[in-house]
C-alpha cells in the first residue's frame, strides 16, 4: 500500500462529493475553473468534469489539492477536515 497523505476521509466518497470539493474550494479563492487548472497543473476541462461529477481527481492530482487547502490555512481547514484524513494536524484543541 503506497504511503500518500493525500488520502481521503471516507472510501466511499463519491463523484459528487468530490465535486463539492473542487466547486467550494475554487470559489473560496475566487478563481475560475480555468485559473483553478493553472494553480493545480492540469487543463480547464479536468476541472470541469471533477465539478460536474464525470470524472474523479486522479491521486497526484488529490496531493496537490490537498497542498492548496493547507496552503489556503483557515480558509481551507474545515474542507481538509471534511475531504482528507490529516495526520500531521489532528488535536483535540
Amino acid at each position: 500500500m503506497p504511503a500518500t497523505s493525500a488520502k481521503l476521509n471516507s472510501r466511499e466518497t463519491g463523484r459528487l462529493d468530490l465535486a463539492n470539493l473542487m466547486r467550494e474550494m475554487r470559489q473560496r479563492l475566487n478563481l475560475s475553473q480555468a485559473k483553478f487548472a493553472a494553480k493545480l497543473g492540469v487543463s480547464f476541462q479536468s476541472v470541469n468534469r471533477w465539478e460536474n461529477g464525470r470524472t474523479k481527481p486522479l491521486p497526484l492530482a488529490l496531493k496537490q489539492i490537498e497542498q492548496l487547502l493547507h496552503q489556503m490555512g483557515d480558509s481551507g481547514k474545515d474542507l481538509l477536515i471534511q475531504y482528507f484524513s490529516d495526520s500531521g494536524s489532528r488535536s483535540d484543541d
